[in-house]
């Protein structure tokens, strides 16, 4: 465990105490929200980033041990654990690893080198490898044996280089290396199946393409997979040879085991004993291994992008407490609507029928109008999806009529609403609500507090990922789960308002404790302080430990009830109060006062400078939110769909999606259009994180249009030239096996068009 503790450490750039007590609370059921803010003296200050590192690091170390302590069970067992080969099983540092070295002593089905090992051929592969002055054929020939099934010369050789073959392919050092250069040489190259091509349209750019297996982004390598996946494309990885020349990996193999072609009898067969043992054996199993890790290493950045894009998005700017109307626009069924107060509770619904094939505008108009006036409506939150940019006019031109009702509009993504107005959660919130009116409900409170109405949807539904279905779900859903789960407790939850979903994901609570405060709640009115937790059911001194800082009761009998100072430290506040001489009420809030008292001044044994530091910073804003200030885009009129766009506009839109090639923005017009990474900045862009997240607002120009693909090409500098902008539609495709300095100026070329191409939303 102690070399856990090693490796976990180096990787963090930590102490190995640090990492220790963090791996000890994590064993006793702390989460890491509570261990990165109530327990910095324990770990020295690991954050929540870091804390989840390790968690994930942990997880896979502890697996290899158990693997690793298996496979020395086993050897052991068939008495062939050599003190070399255990001390190799211990050095081993990935599961990789472990299974070059465990190949040759795992069961496996009988081999055809087993079976020419049973029929006592084992010392002809033994003697040509030794002396291969030996003529093969005529040493051959003291081996056949009819009744072993070894009928002439040709058949004992064959049985004896099965027997080379299968140890040349188990040798773990060997095997290790061949992999290590294919990964840094090989080239993954994907050719169309004949007769897909129509079928396989969205992969055209791979229907003749070839790159790196090293240099492979993520969104390509996934998309190569899928391609293979669909029976569009076929896939094959190998190095660059020249015409007629060996095989490098070939000439490798024989170096390694000492075989060398110095025209002896037996040097051609030992020579075609390594060739095969390429073909056969080593490369379509390594092939295998490094597509795995190919796509293993894709899916990792593809769960690291949705991870990254869904924070952002659950900590988008709240619009707050507001009266709001939500619009779920269609045409042919109409927009459904719904209006709910300051808390999110519901007070209407309605359907009007504004568009074709209805056109009843005015008719709506004067519907929404008697809605706002009614009811106090203070904002309107629109759907994007079919018919939003209709809606928004309509919108548009009740506020222009009725200025007095100082309306604001705003259209947001409505990503996940459907899943949400289907789910059994609706259902059990408004039973007797039709689905599309449900959905109306959830567009409104999304603009009210994105978090609390998103934390109800399935992460993968919520749309900002990259490819978020060809991933590993489980992996995915670990890791938004842990994503969603620092996000409400940075965040923190009114513990009177909350639903059951967003309750669900405090630090320390499940779905049944979250059910059993709601019930709590329910029958015995609003808590007034955080003491009554300890009444709900099978709510224990753990489980209120770990919660009891991330939820808040405003106006409390206790003020710091509505705070993130957690209840054990509560004596450190009385603390400054006593030697400030003023009352907790009065401290809270008064900033100048806070920053003139010292962290060290009030430490003691049970708290050190790091959680009275954060003490402090709370008093200075009991309750803070962490979110960003509420701002909104501003669509331009008259652009409404692609047809709409001309080169040279420039507009502000929203940005939907960050990648690691680019950002997506709506710019109002039913399709998200791209930002190259290229086209961010005039400064080198490594990730654009660095320059915009999920949700921000930003200017960009139309640099190409492509309305066969649905395709727009955007930039944020905003003195670009559109006609420098390579076109969408242009043919773009790479060829396999060109010589790698030429591939990579192509791929570097082409690095623009292809990520235009590439304009995906999962």
């Amino acid at each position: 465990m102690n070399q856990i503790y090693k490796i976990i450490a180096t990787e963090l750039s930590a102490q190995g105490q640090q990492v220790q007590a963090a791996i000890a609370l994590l064993d006793e059921g702390a989460t890491v929200p509570f261990i990165a803010r109530y327990r910095k003296e324990v770990t020295g200050g690991l954050d929540d980033t870091q804390l989840r590192r390790l968690e994930e690091r942990l997880r896979y170390l502890r697996d290899l041990q158990q693997r690793r302590e298996s496979i020395l069970g086993s050897i052991a067992e068939q008495g062939k654990l050599s003190s070399e080969l255990e001390q190799a099983i211990h050095a081993a540092q990935t599961k990789t690893e472990l299974e070059d070295l465990y190949l040759p002593y795992k069961k496996k089905r009988r081999t055809k080198a087993q079976i020419a090992r049973e029929a006592g051929l084992a010392p002809l592969a033994k003697a040509l490898m030794e002396n291969p002055e030996q003529i093969p054929d005529q040493l051959a020939g003291i081996y056949i044996d009819a009744d072993r099934g070894i009928e002439d010369s040709k058949a004992a050789l064959d049985g004896a280089r099965q027997i080379l073959m299968e140890e040349f392919a188990e040798d773990a050092r060997l095997v290790g290396g061949l992999r290590e250069q294919l990964w840094r040489q090989g080239l993954v190259s994907s050719k169309v199946i004949s007769g897909k091509e129509l079928k396989g349209e969205k992969f055209g750019d791979y229907f003749n393409y070839a790159e790196k297996i090293a240099e492979l982004p993520s969104h390509r390598a996934l998309a190569l997979l899928r391609g293979r996946n669909e029976g569009v494309l076929t896939l094959k990885l190998d190095v660059e040879t020249k015409e007629d020349a060996r095989h490098p990996f070939e000439t490798r193999i024989a170096k390694h085991f000492g075989i060398e072609n110095r025209g002896r009898a037996a040097d051609d067969w030992l020579q075609g004993s390594v060739q095969w043992t390429w073909k056969i054996k080593l490369h379509t199993r390594l092939e295998l291994d490094l597509m795995n890790q190919l796509r293993s290493a894709a899916e990792e950045e593809a769960i690291k992008v949705f991870s990254r894009n869904l924070h952002d998005l659950l900590l988008a700017a709240p619009a707050g407490h507001r009266i709001t109307m939500g619009l779920d626009p269609g045409l042919r069924t109409g927009v459904k609507l719904a209006v709910v107060d300051g808390t999110g509770k519901l007070l209407t619904t309605a359907t009007i029928y504004p568009h074709q094939p209805h056109k009843r505008w005015d008719e709506s108009i004067k519907a929404l109008i008697n809605i706002v006036r009614e009811h106090g409506v203070e904002l309107t939150s629109i759907g994007n999806g079919t018919a939003s940019r209709e809606t928004d006019r309509l919108m548009s031109e009740l506020i222009r009529r009725y200025p007095e009702l100082r309306l604001r509009k705003l259209v947001i993504s409505e990503a996940g609403a459907s899943v949400y107005s289907a789910s059994e959660l609706a259902s059990k919130e408004f039973p007797e609500l039709d689905v599309s009116l449900r959905g109306a409900v959830s567009i409104a409170r999304r603009l009210q507090d994105p978090l609390a109405e998103l934390v109800k949807i399935e992460p993968r539904s919520i749309g900002v990922g990259q490819y978020q279905h060809d991933v590993g779900q489980s992996r995915l859903s670990r890791s938004l789960a842990a994503v969603v789960e620092d996000c409400v407790n940075a965040v923190g939850v009114d513990v009177n308002t909350a639903s059951e979903p967003l309750l669900s994901r405090v630090s320390g609570f499940n779905q049944g404790l979250a059910g059993n405060l709601v019930e709590y709640r329910n029958k015995n009115g609003a808590f007034t302080n955080r003491k009554q937790f300890l009444k709900v059911s099978r709510l224990g001194p753990k489980a209120f430990e770990q919660a009891a800082g991330f939820l808040r009761i405003p106006n409390a009998d206790n003020p710091l009830d509505a705070s993130a100072v957690h209840p054990e430290a509560y004596p450190v506040v009385e603390r400054i109060a006593e030697c400030t001489g003023r009352d907790i009420r009065s401290l809270l809030g008064d900033r100048r006062f806070i920053k003139t008292l010292q962290p060290k001044d009030f430490t003691d044994e049970h708290f050190g400078a790091p959680t009275v530091t954060d003490i402090m910073a709370e008093l200075e804003k009991p309750g803070r939110d962490p979110r960003p200030e509420f701002k909104t885009a501003t669509f331009m009129e008259g652009v409404e769909t692609l047809g709409d766009l001309h080169p040279g506009m420039i507009l502000e839109g929203v940005v939907t999606n960050v990648t690691n090639f680019g950002a997506f923005v709506d710019v109002g017009v039913h399709q998200d259009g791209l930002v190259h990474i290229s086209a961010m900045a005039r400064k080198f862009v490594k990730d654009p994180r660095e320059i915009v997240k999920t949700g921000d607002l930003v200017k960009v120009k139309v640099m190409d249009i492509d309305l066969k693909r649905k395709r727009i090409a955007l930039s944020m500098r905003l003195s670009d030239d559109s006609r420098e902008v390579p076109s969408t539609r242009k043919d773009f495709r790479t060829k396999p096996k060109q010589p790698p300095a030429k591939q990579q100026q192509t791929n570097r070329n082409n690095a623009m068009a292809e990520a235009l191409r590439k304009m995906m939303k999962g």
